[in-house]
């Protein structure tokens, strides 16, 4: 009896063993190492770049802006990190995420301040500034700054290829800006506030004398000062307003005004509309 108990016991003491050794060669190399997890390859800057490339291609932008910004994660001192920052901005402007896009390209600004590719960069910016401009009946902030980006890339590089379209959108973003004033203006107006009426209507006439709005805004000008009794200022806005928009209905409606109380249009020199005539600062910064 005794026999059978310490054969047993051998017996699955030589089970347990083998048991061990199935379970430690299981967790061990072919070799009896310890099997180690091998760390990713890192793929070359180029094939990275040419991965990001194809998936901008295929309209994959979402993807194409993360490829991109690995690339210079990965590869930050190779000639691709460079591109990539650029391409990267691209991919987020094509997708419409403008806020990511105006990080990258002012980052290649800020690196590469002097680079070939630096225009399209500044064009960028402005761009991205400029898709968000919203109507006149809200906040104006992102029409400054795409005003402010577009005459940042006309003076840094005026020989650019995209000089011409920031000139455009110059006069576009000058025309929302006034818009926003006379609409201000309007609402004023109507309620009476005549001071705060002629405060909005005298920005567009100095300010942003060459847009759309100028003949509105002194024909305004005219029914606000006659409003108030300021007859002199009131004759002078519509001399003004007849000399250079003589078709105008907006001259029409003022000369109306006028001959209906026994006036008549006439130029007073000393008033600040007569000396600031001619003398638009739009061309200049105005914040």
């Amino acid at each position: 009896m005794i026999q059978s108990l310490h054969l047993c016991s051998a017996i699955l003491r030589r089970f347990i063993v083998l048991l061990a050794l199935t379970f430690g060669l299981a967790s061990c190399g072919a070799f009896g190492g310890p099997t180690v997890e091998k760390a990713p390859v890192e793929k070359p800057a180029k094939e990275m770049y040419a991965a990001a490339e194809a998936k901008l291609k295929s309209g994959d932008l979402k993807a194409a802006v993360k490829a991109f910004d690995e690339v210079e994660r990965l590869h930050p001192t190779s000639q691709y990190a460079k591109r990539a920052i650029l391409a990267s901005a691209t991919a987020s402007y094509k997708n419409g995420d403008y806020d990511k896009a105006i990080v990258s390209a002012e980052r290649y600004l800020s690196f590469y301040p002097s680079d070939k590719k630096a225009p399209e960069a500044q064009y960028l910016v402005a761009l991205s500034h400029y898709d968000q401009i919203t109507d006149v009946g809200r906040d104006q902030n992102r029409t400054k700054r795409a005003l402010q980006a577009l005459r940042t890339l006309i003076a840094r590089y005026p020989t650019s290829q995209y000089r011409k379209d920031a000139q455009l959108k110059i006069e576009l973003a000058l025309d929302h800006l006034a818009g926003k004033e006379m609409e201000v203006g309007r609402f004023y107006l109507k309620r009476g506030q005549y001071i705060a009426a002629i405060n909005r209507f005298r920005l567009v006439v100095v300010k942003y004398q060459r847009t759309a709005h100028t003949a509105e805004a002194l024909h305004r000008l005219v029914e606000a000062y006659l409003a108030l009794g300021v007859v002199k200022e009131a004759q002078t806005a519509a001399a003004i307003l007849g000399h250079n928009f003589p078709g105008s209905p907006w001259y029409l409606d003022s000369y109306a005004l006028l001959t209906g109380k026994d006036l008549r249009p006439k130029e007073d020199k000393g008033s600040w509309i007569s000396r600031s005539w001619g003398k638009a600062v739009d061309a200049v910064d105005i914040f």
